[in-house]
């Protein structure tokens, strides 16, 4: 019976109407909203209230808790569910945000058994007991430049859906059974690779970080796969193949479609 009224507020929030001013905040800071064609775009403003309705937000470090800090995160966090069944990353109750990069404690191993202990300054992290951090400024550092591959939104909140089975592994909830198969050999093929690419300085589309273990591959390839479509799939067909049946979504398509504005009359060109 409570999924059942859950599923009926839901689908209330989602008819609702952004306000106008809501509207101009994410088309100003989340300049991948602009790509979207029209349809697209009112999908996610509808995961946008119900994202809204149900996690919690919280500013810490001093950070006054605004409107616009809210939708900035939410339209980024909702472009992962474009097209697909949600439960609105289930997991995830809470939303803490600092005004910049803040300092947490780390356990970091460096091989051979060693393992390093202390403070470390970090841009966001998410955690499986229900609660995403993020440093504001990055946010919007991560959402203005489209191009660099770089977007701590949704890199903390591809973790989300990695976890939402419980497990941190690189493997996110798959709509078939059959496809963990190629999930899993292709992430891992390309993941290897990475971290050889690494140890041999070679230059690399993803960011080296994903090096890291196999749940920051899928987050850095998630970052990749929307603000640098082209060279992924340039460089890495498989994983791109694998990413756009994943997030129903063909980012460089978006990208050309961005580039041409006659193929959508009246979009805005970022």
């Amino acid at each position: 019976m409570f999924a059942f009224f859950k599923q009926k507020k839901r689908e209330q929030l989602r008819e609702m109407l952004l306000p106008a001013d809501w509207l101009e905040i994410i088309a100003r800071n989340v300049p991948l909203y602009r790509r979207l064609p029209e349809p697209d775009r009112r999908e996610l403003h509808g995961h946008v209230q119900v994202f809204l309705s149900e996690k919690h937000f919280e500013g810490c470090g001093g950070l006054e808790m605004t409107d616009e800090i809210r939708l900035t995160i939410a339209a980024q966090a909702c472009l992962l569910l474009l097209h697909r069944e949600t439960d609105y990353y289930k997991r995830l109750i809470t939303i803490l945000v600092y005004p910049r990069a803040y300092v947490a404690k780390g356990v970091e191993s460096l091989g051979g058994g060693v393992v390093l202990e202390g403070s470390q300054a970090r841009l966001g992290e998410a955690w499986t007991e229900g609660v995403v951090v993020l440093s504001w400024d990055d946010v919007l550092r991560g959402a203005a430049d489209i191009r660099d591959g770089q977007n701590v939104v949704l890199h903390e909140f591809a973790h989300q859906l990695d976890q939402e089975d419980g497990l941190a592994n690189g493997a996110p909830i798959l709509e078939r059974r059959s496809s963990y198969v190629a999930w899993a050999r292709v992430l891992m093929d390309e993941y290897e690779q990475l971290r050889e690419d690494e140890t041999q300085q070679r230059r690399t589309v993803l960011d080296t970080y994903g090096a890291t273990n196999p749940a920051e591959f899928f987050a850095v390839a998630t970052e990749c796969f929307f603000e640098k479509p082209t060279q992924l799939r340039k460089k890495h067909p498989a994983l791109y193949a694998e990413l756009k049946s994943y997030y129903r979504q063909d980012p460089e398509q978006l990208l050309a479609a961005a580039e041409s504005p006659c193929l959508f009359p009246g979009q805005e060109v970022s």
